[in-house]
């Protein structure tokens, strides 16, 4: 019997009806009862998505080592400098059918090719799913198969924004070949995932109220830091509860697609608020240990999202495609990434202020997030130099933080992918497409990072073969 089936079944001999056990399975004093420890520190992954490129100017250090100074873009993290490393030089060397866009979105995770088929993008050949599965899942798999690291769901994937629609420019997480996993965009949604089905706003039974009576029968066998921990977890729930039934009501939080321009995305000035509340629930799962690996997608790649809470009203697609000499177009798009980071120094700092459970410092000591894009500049559509951000902790990696590496040119991101996966504990030799393994895991532990090996950009493969499946029908 696995640990969380053990926690599960525990519970309901005390009396805790299912809707309780997202509140408490997690706690480490449950744990603690049922004598199943876990072995070494907790880790965890979590993948931050945001599109079209980024503005090398003002994103990249002039210099690297530690001594770096933050750029515009980046000035939103300065103050975990220490827990932060930013890899320049990594690149998506996958070949292949599809645009740069698609491959840069549905390669990204996966490190392989995407099956020949008939989305039409760009000037390129169409393409359809990615040939393999994306890290991600990969760890969620690593993690599922141990007792002592197995969790409700094994992975959450977030999305903010992100149209209903299913294309490899929408889709970033794959669970094997031909296998897309769909972000889940909508907070109600999500916590109806986490928590079970909300009740109608009629019989104005909230979710927490519906499980105080389970709770009060447990609540005198738990230590002091898990009845802190019920606390909080409780609150953020009855507050989240409230704000978005409120947002129902007024319809603040929907996305309706525009009546202007049915290419400009479903975004409005809520797309804020709706970030926030996807990682509160983002950290609170965590936190509460229903996955290990959580991803969280900003819109999608070619995405027309216009940005008006930032005084910005062209698309960010149209923008990106302007040329460097274009300092008004230069600006918004600083802004909007901005705006990223802003975001992502938010889910660090909930993570950071949140003690780990069961064990010392912060949640952000044992989580590597990692914040990156599909392209490396969108005017150019490069697959070279895609911005890597690497935040956490070094007991949940290993890696030597608070640097600006320069790697080699052209290093595959499928070897970095070895390299997480192997600081998660899973020891692979390679990632995707193998011929883009070649050197194997980064050196992210030494004070300079390992130099290429030689032929740093491989051949390119053989295309795959297609699967019988139209792409298209896989949701």
């Amino acid at each position: 019997m696995n640990d969380l089936t053990a926690r599960r079944q525990f519970l309901k001999q005390l009396g805790v009806s299912a809707g309780a056990v997202p509140f408490l399975s997690g706690l480490p004093g449950v744990g603690n009862l049922l004598a199943a420890n876990q072995v070494g520190p907790r880790k965890r992954v979590v993948i931050m998505f945001s599109p079209n490129g980024t503005i090398p100017t003002e994103f990249w250090p002039d210099q690297p080592g530690s001594d770096f100074a933050f750029k515009r873009i980046l000035k939103p993290l300065e103050p975990y400098r220490d827990r932060i490393a930013l890899l320049n030089g990594i690149s998506n060397n996958v070949g292949g059918d599809g645009d740069r866009h698609m491959r840069g979105m549905s390669c990204l995770l996966t490190g392989a090719e995407l099956f020949p088929g008939n989305i039409q993008g760009g000037s390129d050949s169409p393409a359809g799913w990615a040939s393999g599965i994306s890290i991600d899942q990969e760890l969620k798999n690593f993690f599922q198969s141990n007792e002592a690291t197995k969790t409700r769901f094994g992975s959450l994937e977030f999305g903010v924004a992100v149209p209903n629609r299913a294309d490899p420019w929408t889709r970033m997480s794959y669970a094997g070949p031909n296998k897309p996993v769909a972000p889940i965009d909508d907070p109600k949604r999500m916590m109806e995932r986490l928590y079970g089905k909300m009740e109608d706003k009629e019989s104005l039974v909230s979710i927490v109220d519906d499980v105080r009576d389970d709770l009060k029968k447990i609540s005198s066998r738990l230590a002091t830091e898990d009845r802190a921990l019920l606390d909080q977890h409780l609150q953020l729930v009855r507050e989240l509860e409230k704000e978005l039934a409120s947002q129902e009501e007024s319809g603040e939080l929907a996305h309706p697609m525009p009546d202007i321009d049915p290419k400009i995305e479903l975004v409005n000035e809520n797309t804020p608020r709706i970030s926030r509340i996807q990682i509160d629930l983002l950290v609170n799962s965590l936190a509460n240990d229903m996955a290990r690996v959580a991803t969280l997608q900003y819109m999608r790649s070619v995405g027309q999202a216009r940005m008006n809470w930032l005084g910005i009203e062209e698309g960010h697609h149209g923008l990106s495609h302007e040329p460097d000499n274009n300092k008004e177009a230069g600006e918004k798009l600083t802004k909007i990434n901005e705006w990223f980071c802003g975001e992502l120094a938010y889910l660090i700092q909930r993570l950071d202020e949140t003690p780990e459970p069961g064990q010392d410092g912060s949640m952000l000591d044992h989580t590597l997030v990692l914040w990156l894009n599909e392209l490396g500049k969108g005017n150019t559509h490069t697959l070279e130099n895609i911005p890597f951000v690497l935040i956490g902790g070094e007991k949940a990696t290993g890696f030597n933080m608070g640097r600006y590496v320069q790697m080699p040119k052209n290093t595959p991101h499928n070897r970095l992918w070895v390299s997480v996966a192997q600081s998660m504990g899973h020891q692979i030799e390679t990632f995707g497409n193998q011929i883009y393994c070649q050197g194997g895991a980064l050196d992210l532990v030494s004070e300079i990072a390992a130099p290429a090996p030689p032929e740093s950009k491989p051949t390119q493969p053989a295309k795959p073969k297609p699967k019988p499946a139209p792409p298209r029908k896989t949701a």
